[in-house]
């Protein structure tokens, strides 16, 4: 009898591991399709985006009218855009594929800047053309390969997953059709991309190659890093300190510091090789109940800011999240705030301590600038704000637009309804720059039915 009950508990066991293991397998194919899904809609999509671009590119090369070439244009800036976005969700993290995605990224930012210019005042110039008549080529030779790899993907039934598992083996190097195909692409792209050093129109819209190599002093060690890290950090003791130097990969040289002072308190800084200018640092400790006001911790901040000889730098926003408070300084010259030169701080409301530093922006954007006159008055700049909102303060400011350029604009701060905006009129043309919503107080929901 009790042999036969125990037969039966075994039995069930063995059905319910059975059970239990065929569920697992079901779930991992459901994951694995999922993903195969994903990968291969992008791919398409990106096929298609392609195919896409090109014809539209062909078409503004046809157009004569500037009212239709604007819009055209914009439109080969929108599909390079979705194209990046498609081949951010391809497994390709392993494959060298960024020169094909900063292919795509000249082609945007050629065709956004010449769109939203005024195309009767200046038209699109021989050099302009040319640089769209290659690029239409180019796009050709592009969509031509991904159509190759795309019939050989339909044709063998081949999966992404599969090179997915290849890249994480490190098979990349085997032969793959859907591997091979986008290196392929890649080279070619390269072969373009050498070929377009040569052509100042493509060459002016590449992005900058922003690093601290403008910064002055020499290079220090990594004794001398630990001892930047707790004056920038405010530590005087400590128990351990960890010192790493920067990967292979990155532009500029730095050091990643993190300090230990024993009482559960840890601090990271990074700072650069070339001259030991502090990048950022966060202390991580827990921040308690508030005790200072904001108005303190700016304070607290200015005298951080003195003493660490940052000059001529003006508190440009201030917010309070919980017993946080996050401030904005921003270099002033001339009276003209330079928004690309700024410095975040993070103080504690509990004791008025700097947690948080952050000197990346203020770091790549310092530099000699010699500020234009404005070419429309403040009066005339004010035209172009929308009438329904009530300005309160203006000022002159220098900003890093859409495009990745430096333009002087008049800064209105204004109220519609219960927002406030941030909006910058062009102080040359008068266009509408950039608008931004200022943050409203957070409502306070636990008493909310």
């Amino acid at each position: 009898m009790f042999r036969n009950i125990l037969i039966v508990i075994l039995a069930i066991g063995v059905a319910g591991t059975a059970f239990w293991g065929y569920q697992e397998h079901q779930e991992k194919n459901a994951i694995l399709i999922n993903a195969e899904n994903t990968y291969q809609r992008a791919f398409h999509n990106l096929t298609y985006q392609m195919d896409h671009l090109h014809d539209q590119i062909g078409s503004t090369l046809a157009m004569n009218s500037k009212k239709s070439l604007s819009p055209t244009l914009a439109d080969v800036w929108r599909i390079t855009s979705e194209a990046r976005g498609e081949v951010g969700q391809l497994p390709l993290t392993l494959i060298p594929f960024n020169k094909t995605e900063e292919f795509l990224a000249n082609i945007g930012d050629f065709s956004y800047k010449t769109s939203v210019r005024d195309l009767d005042k200046e038209p699109l110039s021989d050099e302009e053309y040319a640089t769209l008549k290659k690029m239409y080529g180019q796009s050709n030779e592009i969509r031509n390969e991904l159509r190759n790899v795309q019939h050989l993907v339909l044709k063998n039934n081949l999966r992404w997953m599969d090179v997915e598992m290849a890249l994480a083996a490190g098979k990349e190097s085997a032969d793959n059709t859907i591997i091979d195909g986008f290196k392929t692409v890649e080279k070619q792209v390269k072969g373009y991309d050498e070929e377009n050093l040569q052509d100042p129109t493509i060459v002016s819209f590449k992005q900058k190659d922003e690093n601290y190599d403008h910064l002055k002093g020499k290079a220090i060690t990594k004794e001398e890093a630990v001892k930047l890290a707790k004056k920038q950090a405010g530590i005087s003791t400590i128990k351990d300190a960890v010192v790493a130097e920067n990967g292979k990969g990155a532009k500029y040289g730095f050091y990643s510091v993190n300090l230990d002072d024993g009482k559960g308190n840890t601090t990271s800084v990074d700072i650069t090789k070339k001259g030991g200018y502090p990048i950022w640092f966060i202390n991580h400790r827990e921040v308690s109940d508030q005790k200072i006001s904001l108005n303190d911790a700016v304070a607290k901040a200015e005298k951080f800011l003195k003493d660490n000889d940052y000059q001529k730098l003006k508190l440009s926003e201030s917010m309070q999240y919980d017993s946080i408070g996050l401030l904005t300084f921003t270099s002033v010259q001339d009276d003209v705030t330079i928004y690309p030169e700024s410095i975040k701080l993070k103080v504690a409301l509990d004791n008025g301590q700097i947690v948080g530093f952050a000197a990346d922006d203020y770091l790549k954007g310092t530099k000699e600038r010699k500020i234009p006159e404005p070419g429309i008055s403040l009066s005339d700049a004010s035209e172009y704000i929308n009438s329904n909102v009530k300005i309160m303060e203006n000022r002159l400011a220098i900003i890093i637009n859409d495009l990745g350029d430096e333009v002087l604009c008049y800064e209105f701060i204004g109220t519609m309804d219960h927002d406030t905006y941030r909006i910058y009129i062009n102080a040359e043309s008068g266009q509408e720059e950039k608008i931004e919503k200022l943050q409203n107080a957070e409502r306070v929901y636990e008493d909310v039915v």
